[in-house]
């Protein structure tokens, strides 16, 4: 439990609004990684993010590094949370962490349903998905290094290192074959983009990772979670966003082909279409992107699937990963795109 005592001298110390008000608390979310609080503070409403204390040590770099990208995002018109105040010092409540504005809205993370009126009228629903891909259109045009992030990640030999890293990850936890892993593995050491201009990469961009203004016509509230923010080619992030995004978004099985109903959502051409308007970016070689995106996803399940024990939300990892795997060579072999 935070020390909201010693976050509130911490506050005073730092100049922030509210100076010698109690502060208000509510806890929001939270797991292994991070947890997150309310505070609301005389006329400052704002957000803490801190990892817990049994997190791993590598999330104090994680924390900042994530504040690093919502500071640099200021100022541009990607949807995002406001940067308040960062604290390096672990002493003040034990790791690191920072402060940031409240955002407004909801997420479709842990839905059933759809909130209105986006349940029942398809016509607003269609614009979530719109929406959906114009953040990362957005943040694909940011200035990143401009915004002082040259040293965040490596862009240089971003695709030569995809294939190396995750082969040996997954050598290195591997406990069964994965059918479809070498041939798109070969496939992918076999092409490249047509072009490739790095950017700022949210790395795990999905609806789960945003958050919408209420009512219609559905409003980008916010990009969040940025645990895997790096600067690398920001189409990863389309191809994440679209490697299970149904052809057909009009059919039944629209309703299952993710966490979220897609039935209503814009077809897949139309999210490429509408992305590429807002980003200026071809998207001619998205089959790279979805090869990558499917393969790539296949091996980080399969972490969780390998140390499931008897936890049956890691152990339903393990089928997933086959079809993945599978759809991932599949369209290997299918795509007409040569690099």
């Amino acid at each position: 439990m935070i020390d909201f005592q010693r976050l509130a001298t911490w506050m005073d110390e730092a100049g922030l609004p509210g100076k010698g008000a109690p502060i208000e608390h509510r806890f929001l979310s939270g797991g292994t990684q991070n947890e997150i609080y309310e505070i609301v503070r005389g006329d400052e409403r704002c957000a803490i993010r801190i990892p817990p204390p049994e997190a791993p040590p590598d999330r104090d770099k994680g924390v900042l590094r994530e504040w690093r990208i919502i500071q640099a995002l200021d100022g541009t018109d990607v949807p995002h949370t406001r940067a308040v105040a960062v604290c390096e010092d672990a002493s003040v409540l034990g790791r690191p962490f920072y402060l940031m504005g409240f955002v407004e809205g909801w997420s479709p993370m842990g839905r059933t349903n759809w909130p209105a009126p986006f349940d029942a009228d398809l016509k607003a629903r269609a614009g979530l998905g719109y929406q959906l891909a114009e953040g990362i259109a957005l943040l694909s045009k940011v200035d990143w290094r401009a915004r002082g992030l040259h040293d965040l990640g490596r862009p240089d030999g971003f695709h030569e290192r995809q294939v190396d890293r995750w082969t040996t990850f997954l050598n290195r936890i591997k406990g069964r074959d994965l059918p479809g892993f070498d041939a798109a593995a070969a496939w992918l050491r076999a092409h490249r983009p047509l072009d490739y201009v790095p950017g700022i990469m949210h790395g795990d961009y999905q609806f789960a990772n945003v958050m919408y203004r209420d009512g219609a016509p559905a409003r980008l509230a916010a990009l969040v979670d940025w645990e895997m923010g790096t600067i690398g080619d920001p189409k990863l992030d389309l191809g994440w966003m679209l490697q299970s995004w149904p052809e057909d978004t009009g059919a039944p099985e629209a309703a299952e082909a993710s966490y979220v109903d897609l039935r209503g959502m814009p077809s897949k051409e139309q999210m490429l279409g509408h992305y590429a308007e807002v980003s200026g970016r071809q998207v001619d070689d998205i089959d790279y992107y979805l090869v990558l995106a499917k393969w790539k996803l296949g091996v980080v399940l399969e972490q969780g699937y390998q140390r499931a024990g008897d936890d049956e939300k890691l152990l339903a990892f393990g089928p997933i990963v086959l079809d993945l795997m599978a759809d991932a060579a599949e369209l290997a072999e299918s795509s007409g795109y040569t690099s």
